[in-house]
């Protein structure tokens, strides 16, 4: 069985998530094996467990909480160059390591390298939504002009294309605090701006190499619901555009949302 030793998995654990023993197994199944760790801020008995079941080292952060000092929390424990923030809830395919050290062992290394993904919903894989589609449209030219911050700047304007746990981060560049905290729901979209600032590739994997669960318990479904998203989308946009393009364009983004609703 290959390795990557110089990569590591770091699953960020949330309460008592009834899907994270699945994405614990799909971290295991990768078709090359690197490190795996377990962070939480909720310590309990039922993540304990799960952890010790798959001897799996925990980390408990007893510092600054919220969902990104969780993650940059997750990165600091780690040695390796090269995380995976994965999120509890989400699987990833058994290749989607292997598909990113082949990028690295061809020479192409990255500030962050990504894939394209597809939703579960209701314990079952959906068709590719519209926009999901238009994502992948988006992303296109990155195939391309991976290190253009041209390029990056005006594939982040449309919004964020790029989905958070499919990311892996070198630390290299990025240090031990890759993820902005100031926002709530769209911290992904804003580290993801800062770190188009860096001359490195935004290594972009147009193949769908993990599902993300889309269920009314996530962190997400409940920012929508409380209209966070729709607020900070507009903070985001207006760093891109002049108000009233902003405002234009968030009409299609209160349709696009309707795809992460149950």
């Amino acid at each position: 069985m290959k390795e990557f030793k110089n990569h590591t998995f770091v699953i960020c654990a949330y309460k008592t998530s009834k899907y994270l023993e699945e994405c614990i197994k799909s971290v295991l199944d990768q078709t090359v094996k690197s490190n795996i760790i377990l962070t939480t801020s909720t310590p309990n008995e039922y993540i304990n467990n799960l952890a010790e079941k798959y001897k799996i080292p925990v980390f408990v952060n007893e510092g600054e909480k919220g969902i990104g000092q969780d993650w940059n929390f997750g990165v600091s424990k780690v040695s390796t160059d090269y995380v995976t923030v994965a999120h509890q809830d989400d699987i990833y395919k058994p290749n989607y390591l292997e598909e990113i050290v082949k990028q690295l062992e061809n020479g192409k290394d990255f500030v962050i390298a990504f894939t394209d993904y597809r939703e579960l919903k209701n314990g079952k894989e959906i068709a590719l939504t519209r926009n999901l589609k238009l994502k992948k449209f988006i992303l296109f030219p990155l195939r391309i002009f991976k290190k253009s911050q041209f390029i990056k700047k005006r594939i982040l304007s449309l919004g964020c294309t790029i989905c958070c746990p499919s990311v892996t981060v070198n630390k290299k560049i990025t240090g031990e605090n890759p993820y902005k905290t100031e926002l709530k729901c769209d911290l992904d979209w804003d580290t993801w701006d800062k770190m188009a600032q860096y001359k490195a590739n935004f290594l972009y994997i147009p193949k769908e190499l993990m599902q993300h669960r889309i269920h009314e318990e996530s962190a997400t479904s409940t920012l929508i619901e409380n209209n966070i998203r729709l607020e900070e989308d507009m903070i985001m946009l207006k760093r891109y555009w002049p108000e009233p393009i902003a405002k234009f364009i968030i009409k299609f983004y209160k349709k696009a949302i309707e795809t992460n609703k149950i």
